[in-house]
């Protein structure tokens, strides 16, 4: 079983920013599609923001699409998720996942094609 830890979550005021990050423990993620997703109660998991695996740059969902980056350290082997103009729509628990594909894959933003997942951190926008 894959092994991730998510940290940076929080409470952020309406407009302000936080960053999610992702770090593999025990894989590289070299090889392995990226996503990120979210959660509120009641709702179906939203994917949010992808990205292939070796030279693909990050899709993002409308409702994040110019707030929202995604992106990778190959050194840290972690993905990250900044988030800019938080609104209080974006609270919720998010999700990184991944999963396996051979070179060039490019990525989805749905839930059921990704095997492995964090164990979710929560984000939480309040005035």
């Amino acid at each position: 079983q894959l092994q991730f830890v998510e940290s940076g979550g929080g409470v952020v005021q309406p407009g302000g920013s936080l960053t999610v990050s992702c770090r593999a423990s025990d894989f590289t993620l070299d090889y392995y599609l990226m996503a990120w997703f979210r959660q509120v109660p009641g709702k179906e998991r939203e994917g949010i923001a992808c990205m292939g695996n070796i030279g693909h740059s990050a899709d993002y969902a409308d409702s994040v699409k110019a707030r929202f980056t995604m992106s990778r350290s190959y050194a840290e082997n972690t993905i990250y998720l900044q988030m800019n103009d938080l609104q209080l729509e974006d609270t919720a628990v998010y999700y990184c996942a991944v999963k396996w594909a051979s070179p060039q894959s490019i990525c989805s933003m749905q839930s059921a094609d990704y095997d492995y997942w964090g164990q979710g951190i929560r984000v939480t926008v309040a005035s």
